[in-house]
């Protein structure tokens, strides 16, 4: 009984954490990735 009490209120919390490192992971790739594309800084006149 207090197996199922204890799951249900840490149950949110892990997908939660769960959820935000999938999106902080493909944020993060998605900014190397732009990064790389398109760098920041001054651009040399030609």
């Amino acid at each position: 009984m207090i197996a199922v009490v204890w799951h249900f209120w840490i149950a949110p919390f892990l997908v939660a954490g769960a959820v935000l490192a999938i999106v902080a992971t493909v944020v993060g790739y998605l900014m190397n990735v732009t990064a790389k594309q398109y760098p920041r800084g001054k651009q040399k006149k030609q």
